[in-house]
């Protein structure tokens, strides 16, 4: 560092709605003065921006926070933050557990990041704060929530709303990704079983579709191609704002933007796809055909005991309903293993359920119990020997159908996003792959033949696993 500038890294962990965050918090840092650098020996400051979603998760946060106290304890830096749903989640537990981190900072104080930081390095103490039920900062009925929520005034060219659903705060890419997530609401008002999400991210609120489609062009600038829609329920859009098609007309404003290749929605509930959004996604060209649908199980009894809607039978009629209207569309779900109650024929009956989806990705995990849900509350629990079996039955199916689906893309015509030059090769996906999850393409190129973010049509001339290999086509 040469600057003079407090210089700053940053490691973002968890899901890509925590990654915007990690982005938010970056843009008030360096607007503030600090320097942000890429490698934490050569930081004053470690901010790890936490995840507290499931026990692993957790555990990786952790070791992050307590690596980031080893190059303090060298004198390598002089002050470890810890932010994010760990830290939103436990705030004081959390300080208590880990003294290694100077602060323990919630959503409430993102605002006043900089100040914390600058206080901690000077010496001071900042109280971790006390973690509360986030649901109920903003009224139940979701229409009222807007105007509780924003300051009046214009919207800024480049807009996002904190978790706090506070003022609109710049943002700072940490990838050079030509992907970038798109936040386009926070919270959740599900009430699912096995998740603390709702409770320490709060009620639903979706972004008024000028701030998102502002915050869309200035990521285009940056040289984003795909616009990753994320947030804890996409198919809830709008129902704060009064319109019912307000997801449609989204993804439609934001296919107009300039210069964007793709448009991609994420998590998406089941029970809530409607069928106008299916064929709004399938008519629109720069709006992937792309459908993440948790179903997490396929018994119909274990799924209401999640306090989940729908079966196997459902399900199979909406991946042929999505099938009819986009055939070449790219299905992901995720499950879960070793809930309370589960019995081996529900065991069995998901197995089957995933040998006729034709899915094109599935991750399956192991039940988790996380306090203060319901679940953490039923009784017949599995033990953990038992749950890593039934994840390593229902893995292996998994397996077989991702690679089976992936087989039956050889010989297709594909179009292909390039991401990166890796080991002499050129890695990138097909509009069927979401990011980090989905497998990986890798086009038959040299590297001066191709560049990050480039749309590239070609064929498919094999496939291992669920990666694919492209070769591309002249013209």
């Amino acid at each position: 560092m040469t600057s003079g500038r407090t210089a700053l890294h940053l490691v973002g962990l968890g899901c890509a709605r925590n990654d915007v965050d990690a982005e938010e918090l970056a843009g008030r840092l360096e607007q503030a003065g600090f320097e942000l650098v890429d490698q934490p020996e050569s930081a004053q400051v470690v901010l790890v921006n936490t995840c507290g979603f499931i026990e692993a998760a957790k555990q990786d946060s952790i070791d992050q926070l307590l690596a980031a106290a080893d190059l303090k304890r060298t004198g390598a830096a002089q002050a470890v933050i810890a932010t994010g749903c760990l830290a939103e989640r436990y705030g004081q537990e959390l300080a208590q557990a880990l003294p290694e981190a100077d602060a323990v900072v919630g959503f409430d104080s993102y605002d006043s990041i900089a100040q914390v930081v600058r206080s901690v390095l000077a010496g001071g103490v900042h109280p971790a704060h006390r973690p509360q039920d986030r649901r109920r900062l903003l009224p139940v009925t979701p229409v009222d929530r807007p105007a509780r929520s924003r300051p009046a005034g214009p919207v800024p060219e480049l807009a996002q709303v904190a978790p706090a659903w506070g003022p609109p705060v710049p943002r700072r890419r940490l990838s050079q990704s030509p992907s970038a997530p798109l936040k386009i609401a926070s919270g959740c008002d599900r009430r699912c079983a096995f998740c603390a999400i709702p409770s320490f991210r709060g009620a639903y609120l979706s972004r008024p579709p000028d701030e998102i489609v502002a915050e869309a062009r200035w990521l285009v600038g940056q040289g984003v191609r795909e616009l990753y829609c994320v947030s804890e329920n996409t198919t809830s859009y709008g129902k704060d704002l009064g319109r019912r098609d307000a997801l449609e007309d989204l993804v439609g404003q934001l296919a107009a933007v300039d210069q964007v290749g793709w448009v991609r929605l994420s998590y998406l509930q089941p029970a809530e796809l409607r069928p106008a959004l299916i064929d709004r996604v399938a008519a629109l060209p720069q709006v992937v055909d792309y459908f993440d649908l948790p179903f997490q199980h396929a018994s119909r009894p274990l799924l209401r005991r999640m306090r989940r809607f729908g079966d196997g039978e459902s399900f199979l009629g909406l991946i042929e309903r999505i099938r009819q209207a986009a055939p070449a569309a790219g299905i992901r779900s995720n499950v879960i293993v070793g809930f309370p109650g589960e019995t081996a024929a529900e065991v069995e009956q998901l197995i089957d359920f995933l040998g006729a989806s034709e899915l094109d990705a599935i991750g399956v995990f192991g039940y988790s119990e996380e306090e203060g849900t319901a679940g953490a509350d039923l009784p017949d629990r599995l033990d953990q020997i038992e749950i890593a079996a039934r994840v390593a039955a229902v893995a292996d199916i998994a397996e077989v159908v991702m690679a089976e689906r992936a087989s039956r893309r050889v010989g297709q015509v594909v179009e292909v996003m390039v991401e990166s030059w890796q080991s002499g090769r050129w890695q990138g996906r097909c509009r069927h792959q979401g990011p980090e999850s989905d497998g990986e393409t890798w086009l038959e190129a040299t590297e001066s033949d191709l560049a990050p973010g480039q749309l590239v049509t070609g064929l498919v001339v094999d496939s291992q696993g669920v990666d694919l290999t492209v070769a591309p086509l002249p013209g």
